[in-house]
């Protein structure tokens, strides 16, 4: 199953000197039923960037939690068996009302990495911005919701597991 994890560039350097993604349980992002069920008209394309969308946001949660890491998102797409994936079934409460959230039950070898999406370097003042007001916004200010919508309007540059490297120098 393709599962998009959130991260940030100093977890990402971690995850590759360590050459894991760890520790489990992990939280993760991928096409559920539920996601399925309320994107219906969404062909696996779209269902994918939804997933990874929700996995961009919350890389923006993890930047709004360390304000010393660099300000960019990003999310780590991954190949893992299906028997190591969850997500909540039937009527059982969806964490943070999310429909792409699964659990990963172990650590992801970096060998699973299939490619790295990552905010251009450009994008950061935005991001930094949204990472600021993200708090306010889940509180329900508007105008702070406005500036996380701004980051989320950037989208998240592709990157070959061989180059996430380059953006930790």
């Amino acid at each position: 199953m393709r599962v998009y994890l959130p991260s940030t560039l100093t977890l990402l350097a971690g995850v590759h000197a360590a050459r894991e993604i760890a520790p489990a349980p992990l939280a993760a992002h991928a096409v559920t039923p539920a996601l399925r069920e309320w994107y219906a008209g969404g062909d696996q394309e779209e269902l994918e960037y939804a997933a990874m969308s929700a996995a961009a946001r919350a890389s923006l949660r993890l930047l709004a939690a360390d304000p010393s890491v660099p300000r960019r998102r990003v999310v780590l797409a991954a190949e893992v068996p299906d028997d190591q994936v969850s997500w909540a079934r039937g009527d059982i409460a969806l964490g943070n009302g999310d429909r792409a959230l699964v659990q990963i039950a172990t650590p992801v070898p970096w060998k699973r990495i299939a490619s790295g999406h990552v905010d251009d370097p450009d994008a950061a003042p935005d991001v930094a911005a949204a990472a600021q007001a993200l708090a306010a916004a889940d509180a329900g200010d508007e105008d702070a919701r406005f500036t996380v919508d701004g980051a989320e309007g950037h989208e998240l540059l592709w990157y070959a597991t061989q180059e996430l490297v380059h953006l930790l120098d």
